[in-house]
């Protein structure tokens, strides 16, 4: 009995384990935006408990993290599987939450067949607006009604200003983007349509996306909202930059979506002029935390991503939704990039899905800013 008490204490103890408390990010934030998540299939299951348990309680929005791209619905040309998005969508639904389909075109995690024929070759641009009208025809329409919103096309304008040159842009420039709108609006006439893609901060993208925005529009096709992938450090961008942007895309005529969103707590290999090698002494600086965050690093974390959360809320009029790109600290993409190996910390909750300082703050200082707000109307 002595070894088991211990344990038994540990266990009610733990954050996870609190199952019933109030408030949560999704009430504290309920009258700003949607707070949402991306979710892998293994979190749909519930084999992951604890992961199950964070995301029903915090986010009232999911997005899938990989299922619902083109190389996974559709591996073979006309060969559909549906099993793991069904699965997503259900979820979401089950648990009354905004449900965002990710992403219907876009030249990464893309099928080899979908660009070249029999014999290996390119195929003709009425080829490939076909099996684009196919593919996205097919998937809008399998959840007509049921998803609020596409991110439509992802990721095809460089940080310049300039497009892609990926084979979408190859073989049909700039038109893939205006057709991707208008099969999927053909598709589903009431569900959102969303840009998204990441650095949305550099002066050329932004420039660049906010054209784009007025062209659709001015052709007649619907694009509700852009979305800036959030994948941020301790070092950049900074808030005022990122301001600018929304500031831009608002002015735009459209909502703007936080997407992907993240922040790496691990020093930045880009730009130095060490080799990215296998070497000890590189490894050790660029993965220097691997038993936790020292305490002032944590500090200065929690501070700057509470500023980026002040931020947000202060342009909740034209934000709709902010997603984080994971659930927890330990299955964060960014454990392994650049680098292979790295122990990163760029999310709300920790290994153990303990909620970090900022999010305790964030949800205290709403709540007490909405007695306020309840109180004055009173």
């Amino acid at each position: 009995m002595k070894r088991i008490l211990p344990i038994l204490i540990l266990l009610l103890s733990s954050c996870a384990s609190q199952k019933h408390y109030e408030p949560t990010l999704k009430s504290a934030l309920a009258d700003k935006f949607y707070i949402g998540t991306a979710l892998s299939p293994w979190q749909l299951t519930g084999r992951d408990s604890l992961a199950h348990d964070v995301i029903t309680r915090h986010f009232n929005a999911i997005v899938p993290e990989n299922c619902m791209k083109s190389m996974y619905l559709q591996p073979r040309e006309g060969e559909f599987r549906f099993r793991d998005a069904d699965a997503f969508v259900r979820f979401g639904e089950e648990h009354d939450m905004f449900v965002t389909g990710h992403c219907l075109i876009w030249h990464s995690q893309l099928p080899d067949w979908f660009f070249v024929d029999e014999a290996g070759r390119d195929v003709s641009p009425e080829v490939l607006r076909q099996r684009m009208r196919s593919h996205i025809t097919t998937v809008v329409g399998r959840y007509k009604g049921r998803i609020k919103g596409w991110d439509v096309v992802n990721e095809a304008i460089m940080e310049d200003g300039s497009y892609r040159k990926s084979k979408f842009y190859e073989i049909l420039g700039e038109e893939f983007i205006p057709l991707a709108f208008q099969y999927a609006h053909e598709a589903d006439p009431e569900v959102e349509l969303y840009y998204n893609d990441y650095n949305m901060y550099f002066p050329g993208k932004r420039e660049a996306v906010c054209r784009l925005v007025r062209e659709l529009k001015a052709r007649g096709l619907r694009i509700d909202a852009v979305g800036m992938q959030g994948h941020i450090d301790m070092f950049g961008p900074s808030i005022e930059e990122f301001e600018a942007s929304i500031n831009a895309y608002a002015e735009a005529g459209v909502k703007v979506m936080i997407t992907e969103f993240d922040m790496s707590a691990l020093p930045s290999p880009w730009h130095r002029s060490a080799n990215i090698s296998d070497t000890i002494s590189y490894e050790q600086r660029m993965n220097p935390y691997t038993q936790g965050l020292p305490e002032a690093v944590s500090a200065q974390w929690n501070e700057r991503m509470m500023q980026y959360m002040q931020l947000f809320i202060a342009h909740a009029d034209d934000i709709t939704r902010v997603t984080l790109w994971g659930v927890c600290d330990g299955n964060s993409w960014r454990n392994g990039f650049p680098i292979r190996g790295r122990t990163d910390y760029p999310l709300l909750f920790d290994r153990q899905y303990c909620p970090k300082p900022v999010v305790n703050q964030l949800i205290e200082e709403l709540t007490a800013s909405n007695k306020r707000a309840r109180s004055k109307r009173k």
